[in-house]
């Protein structure tokens, strides 16, 4: 009960702030310390917190390649992962599916989480698969272990126990149509 709850509260945030995936895309606390969703300012970030963890090595800029984030109040309980690779359009690297894999560990033994949000932090592109430059300088083997590990981190996502939604805004190729066809509901 408490699941479909979560389901139903994460569905009715995307749904409030202009157009589902739009607006999933759209979450950000700005330095003021002000959540913005696209131009609509609602107040202080408290009024709807992120406890946010970020995980990163490669990400240019100095920004976090994922960005988790954890809802307050009305929406205690919905956690929004956001991929941020805009240099590669969201690609999955080796890194990424390594964080995305100890998110999924954590997520799946966390008795407060409701929900989760799977979404991109780059504007018009979801998730353009495998990062194939990336690939193309590993060795054989490399490849195969890469492979084997973005299909299990794919499949802990799939198997989550609470329901998951892909806030689609833009492309999904290959594997980030795969990460998107592993979630129980994707909104575009």
């Amino acid at each position: 009960m408490a699941v479909a709850a979560g389901a139903a509260a994460a569905l009715n945030l995307l749904q409030r702030q202009a157009g589902l995936a739009a607006a999933a895309a759209s979450v950000s606390c700005s330095s003021s310390s002000r959540l913005s969703l696209k131009g609509l300012v609602l107040g202080r970030c408290s009024a709807l917190s992120f406890a946010g963890r970020a995980y990163s090595s490669e990400a240019k800029g100095g920004e976090e390649e994922l960005r988790v984030r954890y809802l307050d109040d009305e929406y205690k309980g919905v956690v929004v992962l956001g991929i941020n690779r805009a240099h590669a359009k969201n690609a999955l690297n080796k890194n990424l599916i390594k964080m995305i894999s100890k998110v999924m560990e954590a997520l799946k033994t966390d008795k407060k989480v409701r929900t989760v949000i799977f979404r991109s932090e780059v504007p018009g592109i979801f998730c353009a698969g495998a990062d194939l430059k990336e690939r193309a300088k590993m060795h054989s083997s490399e490849v195969s272990s890469y492979v084997s590990k973005a299909r299990t981190t794919i499949n802990e996502m799939a198997n989550l126990p609470v329901p998951t939604i892909a806030a689609i805004d833009g492309i999904a190729l290959g594997g980030g149509l795969e990460l998107a066809l592993a979630c129980d509901i994707r909104v575009a």
